[in-house]
């Protein structure tokens, strides 16, 4: 066990606190996850990005972790307050496809993603549909605190005290973002099972005491929670924008279904927006930066990861093509200084123990990762050890390992040809690029300029800039 504490802000309490686990042994962590009715664009990213950190990092710690992530197949609707076409259904008619085919796509996109991106603390996917059964289970054991109206069963929030205290409603947006429904008692109040319209079918739906309909979106989080962490957990992660509203209702759900105060975790943790010039992304826009537009552009995955590491979880990140150039910089600087390092030999301490410089630099480290996953601090850390002086190759290689282990940049195996990533937009083969670079070269040598110029425009033409006097000796690079 590392010796500094490790403090986490906890939303609900809006204070630091020590992650002192309900079971010393594990670490019970859920994060919401997808709804698999679209791509999952790279702000949503960023939030499975910082779960996996801090599952890393509790790791680093010692302790063992047990991750959850949902997949949301069905219930999510258009609004986040239960009102709307669901989404699912809605993009299955969009594309002429089952719900099942888009809901499966959807997941292997993701996954996908996540797999690029080295996200690799999830122990566990639970999906929805998975769990019919014990979320109308779980909907029976609270439905003394629910009524029925023509849409379906509705969860009474005035049953709960201190609804809405993660939110602190009173000031934040919540209730706005709540839509109108028939016979709803209040605002606040949620769908727990949605009964089918009169007359209407939906390719997603199940027979419950209620009528044939289909579970709340919120519901379906404490039911899984619940079944593969038991009550109470210890963490709980998910976008801020779940802080207003869903949250909210999973805990509402959670004291009726105990019947007790405890909001189903002990730590609520929310990371913030990611924004470009044009706002926040959103999905339901229709106009959103996949992972694989980044690719396509010819920037590698965990460029965007150590971009999302430059910035704290808890802070707004904005995204610019030039702050993604930048983070690729960043990490080709690293990857150099790493490869060279494993090149190199034992060296010799200088005098004074650099040993201690070393040591520092982790100590540095652990203490701004304990510090509510300060990466970005965290991250200077590493870089000042890549470039210290005089201190054993094999002790630096053992430290990097260490600080790797939470970063998820694969430093001591990544290298400077994985970074290189050809943009969709280029007509010519890595071969071919490498091929008219020489002769690029040559030619220059030569002083042979009007050639040298013509490659050049040939290859801009082909989706690849060629980018001089770069002192890091980048060859080419994306056109954007």
């Amino acid at each position: 066990m590392k010796a500094t504490p490790l403090t986490l802000y906890n939303s609900m309490t809006r204070s630091m606190e020590p992650l002192v686990p309900i079971n010393p042994s594990l670490v019970r962590i859920y994060t919401c996850g997808p709804t698999v009715y679209n791509y999952q664009h790279i702000g949503n990213m960023r939030a499975f990005l910082f779960a996996d950190t801090l599952g890393r990092a509790i790791r680093w710690k010692g302790w063992p972790v047990k991750h959850i992530i949902n997949i949301t197949d069905v219930g999510h609707l258009t609004s986040d307050a239960d009102a709307g076409e669901d989404k699912m259904e809605r993009a299955a008619a969009a594309q002429s496809k089952s719900i099942w085919e888009i809901a499966a796509h959807y997941t292997d996109a993701f996954k996908a993603d996540v797999a690029r991106l080295n996200i690799t603390t999830v122990s566990e996917w639970t999906v929805a549909t998975d769990h019919i059964e014990q979320m109308i289970a779980f909907a029976k054991a609270i439905e003394r605190d629910c009524y029925e109206i023509d849409g379906g069963l509705y969860f009474d929030t005035s049953k709960v005290p201190d609804y809405g205290a993660l939110a602190r409603a009173a000031t934040d947006e919540g209730e706005s973002r709540i839509d109108a429904v028939a016979g709803k008692r209040r605002p606040a109040d949620f769908a727990i099972w949605r009964t089918s319209p009169p007359g209407e079918q939906r390719q997603m739906e199940w027979d419950s005491p209620w009528g044939k309909g289909a579970p709340g979106w919120h519901l379906e989080c404490s039911v899984m929670s619940h079944q593969h962490l038991g009550h109470p957990f210890d963490i709980h992660t998910g976008g801020i924008d779940h802080r207003e509203i869903h949250h909210p209702n999973e805990i509402a759900q959670n004291q009726a279904f105990c019947g007790c105060g405890d909001s189903g975790a002990r730590i609520w943790m929310h990371n913030n927006f990611l924004v470009d010039r044009r706002g926040k992304m959103s999905k339901s826009s229709g106009d959103f930066l996949r992972l694989q537009t980044l690719i396509d552009a010819g920037f590698h995955p965990l460029a965007y990861r150590l971009m999302c590491l430059q910035a704290h979880y808890r802070s707004e990140m904005e995204f610019t093509w030039e702050g993604l150039a930048a983070a690729s910089v960043r990490l080709k600087r690293m990857v150099m200084g790493v490869e060279k390092l494993l090149g190199d030999g034992a060296g010799k301490n200088l005098p004074g123990d650099p040993n201690d410089l070393a040591d520092q630099q982790l100590r540095e480290f652990e203490a701004a990762i304990a510090n509510d996953l300060n990466t970005p601090l965290a991250l200077a850390s590493l870089e000042t050890l890549i470039t210290l002086k005089g201190v054993e190759a094999d002790q630096k290689r053992a430290i990097i390992l260490q600080m790797d282990a939470v970063f998820g940049l694969n430093l001591l195996t990544l290298t400077r040809a994985d970074l290189r990533v050809r943009p969709a937009t280029a007509a010519l083969s890595d071969a071919d690029i490498e091929a008219r670079l020489d002769d690029r070269k040559a030619a220059r040598a030569a002083r042979d300029f009007p050639r040298s110029d013509a490659i050049r425009d040939e290859l801009t033409a082909a989706g690849i800039e060629v980018m001089d006097g770069d002192p890091l000796g980048w060859d080419w690079r994306a056109v954007h």
